[in-house]
């Protein structure tokens, strides 16, 4: 299941979704806006999409998770708009019968959207507005690992 929102993402929900008959294993990810940087206090950050491609781009992860570490469930909710520091951004759940499966399936899905889903992000600091571009680590790990 894949859901792009503007709306805050409510966890605990989210998470009783995980569990089938056959779980064995439950893993989440939330990616929290911080609330500073190199450059200095951020007053919101603000995300952006095109929402035929993100989902097309989002299903496409999800999919290849799925099938390639045996999930029962997968559940990606990435948030757009304006978010302020301390509110969830991306949420990701993966369940499987075993806990490695969870796990690496749930690493792989945030590296790719680090790095491969169409997001623009831009954050407010004082009176300047600056876009955020993946990190070359990020691009690199996404390439060798997966």
């Amino acid at each position: 299941m894949i859901k792009i929102q503007k709306q805050k993402i409510n966890i605990s929900i989210q998470n009783k979704k995980l569990i089938t008959k056959n779980t064995g294993a439950a893993v989440n990810f939330l990616g929290v806006a911080r609330p500073t940087n190199s450059s200095g206090k951020i007053k919101y950050i603000e995300i952006e999409h095109y929402p035929k491609m993100t989902e097309k781009r989002i299903k496409e992860i999800e999919t290849f998770a799925v099938n390639k570490w045996k999930l029962n469930k997968c559940i990606i909710i990435h948030r757009y708009g304006i978010i302020k520091p301390g509110e969830y951004i991306v949420y990701i759940g993966t369940s499987s019968q075993h806990r490695n499966n969870a796990f690496r399936a749930c690493e792989y899905i945030i590296d790719f959207l680090k790095v491969k889903a169409p997001f623009w992000k831009i954050e407010k600091i004082n009176n300047k507005k600056i876009f955020v571009n993946s990190k070359k680590k990020d691009e690199k790990k996404i390439k060798i690992i997966y």
